[in-house]
């Protein structure tokens, strides 16, 4: 399972040359593409010229594995639709794992940020900011962290983001009895106006965070503290089975071709398989499997040791030691709380969460935003489609047309969006300014899954019209030019991606 860095990937990165060589799919069991593949690949994934009506498969986003006609309030929490009966079954248990509210006897805390998986991720949906004073923010939390120290990416510690020497990487707002909490979070927000070409003017919300209560003394004076909300959980296997090499070919570090986008690979350290690699997931593409996403979040955000975090105690540092010493789980000294098999089976679960079919994809509006989506350079970041890998133990997700609107990379989108000291909080490559590309696809059921429309890593936007108005540094003139459009034409593009 484990691979040792290899000498060509240290050499590549240090002489600045392509990635694409050094960044192997060491996760996925792959069959060679022929020449065929290739040839269908090109075509199949070739930008449109045609906005009069849908492209071919247009309509399931997901391939194969896409579930239609959903639209309610469970239209994120449904499982592939090519998976057969006997991986229906470990969905469904891997779903009651995801469920379950775990316990101390279990293993839970003693310091944590919620006591289940959809906790965050409710129906498998986004999260949200705290809605008021008695709203307890279980699906969102503040990371932290000391800037500077970052390396070539050849070892684990010149890839690991610094935390804070007490509170860790990630402040926890909940406790088991006996024991403090880290934080509480509190958002202020203040208004700042946005006028547009056609004389309309919208108010945008200027977040400004707080950790108040801090429960074991001042943080580190050089902290920096970035917002989280919980992502949406749908087409994680489809993405992680992209091809890495073509993720890399949409990088264009120094920005060549003079677009004004220069998305990049964001390069992290895999635990699973000891040696750098590809970062998919996560708002910084800080993560680079599903598996290990998976793990994370059980260590991190509920305390609970598993075979990739082993460690009993969770975030809890040397620093907070009443944490380190307290009975874990049943009292039971061997660690991991979650095993071997629960572990596959949440991360089976997480990946085969299906994309929900297209809607109203042959509506005159909805062709129209498409036709504007493109015109505008969205489509420079927000990448249509792409073909998965043929895999050979995985055929749920192998060679599927898929479109998540996403190119997979970092880029920097401004000052605006930053952290709140700007460009200083890093995460492997990822500078605070600087976030992956977030896919598209069911953007649109937001509202049915989650019961509301905030969007961005921290959700401050409240719509899809703030959520472009605060799109800035490689989006500048992409957002500029939507502010340009009459409003009919802001309006059918808002519609396309409510179609998504």
């Amino acid at each position: 399972m484990h691979k040792a860095i290899t000498p060509v990937f240290l050499i590549l990165v240090a002489a600045g040359m392509s990635l694409a060589d050094g960044l192997q799919d060491l996760h996925l069991d792959v069959a060679p593409r022929t020449g065929t593949d290739t040839a269908w690949i090109a075509k199949v994934t070739a930008a449109t010229q045609d906005f009069t009506v849908p492209e071919t498969f247009e309509q399931n986003p997901g391939g194969d594995a896409t579930i239609p006609d959903q639209t309610g309030r469970d239209a994120f929490s449904q499982p592939s639709a090519n998976l057969s009966f006997e991986q229906e079954l470990d969905f469904k248990v891997g779903n009651e794992l995801f469920s379950k509210i775990w316990t101390p006897s279990d293993g839970l805390g003693p310091l944590y940020n919620a006591g289940s998986c959809l906790s965050c991720h409710i129906r498998d949906g986004r999260g949200h900011p705290p809605a008021g004073p008695m709203d307890d923010v279980v699906s969102m939390f503040l990371r932290v962290s000391i800037p500077g120290g970052m390396g070539i990416p050849g070892t684990e510690a010149d890839m690991d983001t610094k935390g804070d020497p007490t509170y860790g990487k990630q402040l926890q707002d909940f406790a088991q009895p006996g024991h403090l909490a880290e934080y509480r979070l509190q958002v202020t927000y203040q208004t700042r106006e946005v006028l547009l070409g056609d004389g309309e003017i919208v108010q945008l919300q200027v977040p400004t965070y707080f950790a108040a209560d801090l429960g074991y003394g001042a943080l580190h004076k050089d902290a920096v503290l970035s917002p989280r909300v919980a992502p949406q959980m749908i087409g994680l296997g489809l993405l992680e089975a992209i091809p890495a090499a073509d993720i890399l070919a949409g990088a264009d570090e120094g920005d060549t071709d003079g677009d004004g986008i220069s998305g990049r690979a964001n390069i992290v350290w895999s635990k699973e398989f000891d040696r750098p690699m590809l970062g998919r997931f996560g708002l910084k593409a800080e993560v680079p499997t599903v598996y290990h996403q998976s793990a994370a979040a059980f260590a991190d955000d509920m305390g609970l040791s598993n075979p990739l975090f082993p460690d009993p105690w969770g975030e809890c540092t040397a620093q907070q030691s009443d944490c380190r010493e307290a009975l874990q789980g049943d009292g039971d000294a061997q660690p991991p709380e979650i095993d071997d098999t629960a572990m596959d089976l949440v991360a089976f679960y997480s990946r085969t969460l299906a994309v929900p079919g297209r809607r109203d994809l042959d509506d005159g509006q909805v062709l129209r935003g498409k036709e504007l989506f493109y015109q505008t350079g969205c489509t420079a970041c927000h990448t249509p489609k792409f073909v998965t890998h043929r895999l050979n133990d995985r055929a749920e997700h192998s060679f599927q047309l898929i479109w998540p609107y996403s190119d997979m990379l970092l880029h920097d989108m401004g000052e605006g969006l930053a952290d709140q000291r700007v460009g200083s909080r890093p995460d492997a490559r990822a500078t605070g300014a600087e976030w992956r590309t977030p896919p598209l696809w069911g953007i649109g059921l937001t509202k049915a899954v989650s019961g509301h429309t905030r969007f961005l890593h921290d959700g401050r936007a409240r719509n899809l019209l703030e959520a472009i108005l605060w799109h800035g540094g490689e989006a500048e003139l992409a957002k500029v030019r939507f502010m340009s459009m009459p409003k009919q034409d802001r309006d059918a593009l808002i519609r396309f991606l409510e179609s998504l």
